[in-house]
């Protein structure tokens, strides 16, 4: 049996360290050898500690050999990836050309270093590089970058912030034209669903102008298309909601927006239009509501007729401000993705 002693500044330590000390290892340790200054056994300590017998005497050598600051260390074997030494090529080959697998990465890997891995070896190697298996993305081949951002500067990011301190009224508009059959989508299910895909051809078509602010959205609707006299009509039922600020309105180019007759009957009714740079999705905020309904409405949904279709996708855009609220808000952020900050997959 190890014999040892405790002067009285080292039990004061252990008392205190065994509860106090930023490291759980180290607390473990001060705990058993402060049981041994209270006459414990070692086999009780480590029954108590839920220790082996050799470790609560190896903690004992420690203590007689350096003290208390000896069980002030903890150290814990840590296995490192022999890919490490080559975590600074591999990152870079990887930001060039990302894998899409973790056997493409494997492959690579072993291309560049020479080094074979397993799977799971891999991906614990790509998630420690901080990597992750995302989907990608599109951007407009003709998206031009610069303009959008003098357009985003100079145009829209003043008028929305005279919108968020209620000197201005700024609406989103655009037009969405979901067409009667299957949209599919992804559900957490427990095996592979099938929806029913109608025939025919039938199109809702919803042209909408979404408030920048208070995410209210006023729409035109029919079954044919989406002409200049429906721009017209959406600009007047804003002029009759908002008439005593400015009103600014964000489109697009399309022909029907950008038609004279639109920007004439806009000018009677004193609305600003404000068109955005060719290909500009992402600085259209409505765009991602469309994209928000047709995931509430349509994804993974059938239904029986096109009027039950046509309910579904009215109700849910006239419902939304309502019955999702911080949902919506957390989605429609006056932020905005400019395709300068994206980065291309290279072939």
């Amino acid at each position: 049996m190890l014999k040892i002693t405790f002067s009285e500044c080292d039990v004061q330590v252990l008392q205190q360290q065994r509860f106090h000390h930023p490291q759980a290892g180290v607390r473990v340790k001060m705990e058993v050898l402060y049981l041994k200054t209270q006459g414990v056994a070692p086999q009780e300590i480590a029954l108590w500690c839920g220790l082996s017998s050799s470790t609560v005497r190896r903690y004992f050598q420690q203590y007689r050999a350096g003290g208390t600051a000896a069980l002030s260390t903890c150290t814990r074997h840590r296995p490192h990836s022999i890919l490490e030494a080559h975590r600074e090529q591999l990152e870079t080959a990887f930001r060039e050309q990302p894998p899409a697998t973790i056997s493409q990465a494997s492959a690579r890997i072993e291309e560049l270093t020479g080094i074979r891995r397993q799977p799971t070896q891999v991906r614990a190697f790509l998630k420690a590089l901080g990597m992750k298996c995302l989907k990608v993305g599109s951007i407009p081949a003709k998206a031009d970058p610069a303009r959008q951002a003098q357009f985003l500067q100079a145009q829209l990011q003043p008028r929305l912030e005279q919108a968020q301190s209620a000197q201005r009224t700024v609406f989103f508009m655009d037009a969405a034209h979901f067409v009667y059959g299957p949209f599919l989508g992804w559900l957490w299910c427990f095996a592979r669903l099938f929806v029913p895909a109608p025939a025919g051809r039938q199109r809702l078509n919803v042209l909408a102008a979404l408030h920048a602010v208070s995410q209210e959205v006023v729409t035109v609707s029919n079954l044919s298309y989406i002409t200049a006299v429906n721009v017209c009509e959406l600009l007047e039922q804003l002029a009759l909601r908002y008439p005593h600020q400015p009103l600014s309105v964000v489109l697009d180019n399309a022909r029907y927006q950008r038609c004279l007759a639109v920007q004439v009957r806009a000018q009677e009714l004193g609305i600003e239009l404000l068109y955005l740079p060719p290909y500009s999705p992402n600085l259209n905020l409505i765009e991602r509501f469309w994209k928000w309904v047709k995931k509430r409405a349509l994804y993974g949904r059938y239904y029986a007729d096109f009027g039950a279709f046509q309910k579904a996708v009215l109700n849910c855009i006239e419902q939304a401000p309502r019955q999702h609220p911080a949902e919506l808000k957390s989605l429609l952020t006056l932020r905005f993705q400019t395709f300068a900050k994206a980065s291309s997959v290279t072939a």
